[in-house]
């Protein structure tokens, strides 16, 4: 006689999603993560903020298909009392697997190795302006270059954090390794575990920490009432100081975003020296030391200290176009507070995220961030089928009744710029008072 299931309420899986007891719901079976949280390749963030809840779709999307057959291992023989599944995860598992048979998550193209060819040369031709130019104007020109190889090592250490960009996991980990930490100067392990949270919690002000910009920028007045970052596990605190700068950060975003990479740094040597668990600390810390050892010896060759200040400026500058465009993609999506869902994940990737227009020639300088609805319903698949799919995504949208936001480059830095602009004025008329300096009065006293 076959064995009955054994159920478990939603209430009860939902008091299990806490360090140290985290269960979730995969197509209504119930499994126990809480050990492999330790271990999962995606880091802890992802079933910390999904845990005591059905995380089905999430799955899909961030796991192949051979990934199923380890799972058996963490059931706890329980199941979903009343599991349902939405007529849009329906459609979505489908498409998924209709990609799957297709095999887009498996054709790469030759796209990495172009791209590598690129970046070796951008930086090659910069060391050259730097070592064996005289012109103030072709060390100029080699701090643009610099910076425009540091954007396409950017979109290399993207693609191969989502999926396997080389011909095996320890090609694409050095690839990894010498586009991001050895060329660009940032840990790919701080960069995973900053990503993977923001996909998972895609527009979430207290969960997501692509919107947790406190003291400089705030895209919501939600943020002004002191909201705790549940990634950083601090609190963002909107205080006089915070009120100034967001009170005019529509007109300080672009300056800040072309030295956004300073805090790239800070957040990688922050991580690389936390007590928290490290994949791979060593290699992470020696390309570290790698870039600051050459990138400063390099600055040194030239002439004056001028010219030093001017090719890292210009260097620095030059990736600030990348910083705008990870901010154009989110900043005025719909945001919310509050732990994300996995029952309504297509629903919240979508309205969280906003595609950019552009013709198929302009792909390489958007890296796949033009496709940011297709980049975050089916994260693994490789960017140069972003393309093929968005009629399929934009169809299943439509017939769900759901946003499909699109924009030209143009429009969306318009976009960017109202949501930051009604958050700032919001910032100097909110109710809640904070303490206020000296600087803010003088430069408040006129209006």
């Amino acid at each position: 006689m076959a064995e009955s299931r054994r159920y478990i309420s939603q209430a009860e899986l939902e008091s299990h999603k806490k360090p140290g007891d985290l269960w979730i719901s995969i197509q209504g079976k119930i499994y126990d993560v809480t050990e492999w949280s330790q271990h999962h390749p995606g880091g802890a963030q992802p079933l910390l903020n999904l845990a005591g809840q059905d995380a089905t779709d999430a799955f899909v999307a961030y796991h192949p298909g051979v990934a199923w057959q380890y799972l058996d291992k963490f059931f706890t023989g329980y199941h979903l009392e009343d599991y349902s599944v939405s007529e849009v995860s329906k459609d979505f598992r489908k498409l998924a697997a209709e990609f799957s048979k297709m095999g887009l998550f498996e054709k790469k193209k030759h796209g990495t190795g172009i791209l590598l060819c690129i970046i070796a040369l951008l930086f090659c031709t910069s060391v050259y302006g730097v070592l064996c130019c005289k012109s103030t104007m072709a060390h100029l020109c080699s701090g643009l270059l610099m910076g425009f190889s540091w954007i396409q090592s950017g979109w290399i250490g993207h693609d191969s954090g989502h999926y396997q960009v080389m011909s095996n996991r320890k090609f694409n980990r050095v690839a990894q390794i010498l586009t991001g930490n050895c060329l660009a100067g940032i840990s790919i392990g701080w960069w995973k575990w900053n990503h993977n949270a923001h996909h998972i919690a895609c527009n979430s002000l207290d969960f997501d920490p692509d919107l947790q910009h406190m003291p400089f920028f705030a895209v919501s007045s939600k943020l002004f009432h002191s909201l705790t970052s549940r990634f950083y596990e601090r609190k963002m605190n909107f205080d006089c100081v915070s009120r100034f700068l967001i009170s005019y950060q529509h007109w300080t975003f672009y300056p800040v975003m072309c030295f956004a990479r300073i805090n790239l740094f800070a957040q990688s040597f922050i991580f690389l020296l936390s007590k928290r668990k490290v994949p791979n600390r060593g290699q992470e810390i020696l390309g570290i030391l790698v870039y600051w050892t050459w990138f400063p010896l390099l600055v040194s060759c030239l002439p004056n200290w001028g010219e030093r200040l001017m090719f890292v400026v210009a260097s620095f500058a030059v990736t600030g176009i990348q910083h705008v465009q990870f901010c154009l993609n989110h900043f005025s999506s719909s945001v919310y507070v509050g732990p994300p869902s996995g029952n309504n994940w297509f629903e919240k990737q979508t309205v969280g995220s906003l595609d950019i227009l552009c013709s198929s020639w302009m792909d390489w300088f958007h890296g796949g961030l033009q496709f940011q609805i297709e980049h975050h319903l089916f994260p693994r698949l490789p960017r140069c089928n972003l393309r093929k799919i968005s009629p399929f995504v934009k169809e299943l949208c439509k017939k769900h009744d759901l946003q499909y936001n699109t924009a030209s480059f143009w429009k969306a830095n318009v976009m960017t710029i109202a949501t930051l602009r009604s958050a700032a004025l919001q910032a100097r008329d909110v109710s809640n008072s904070v303490p206020r300096n000296l600087v803010w009065e003088a430069v408040n006293t006129h209006g």
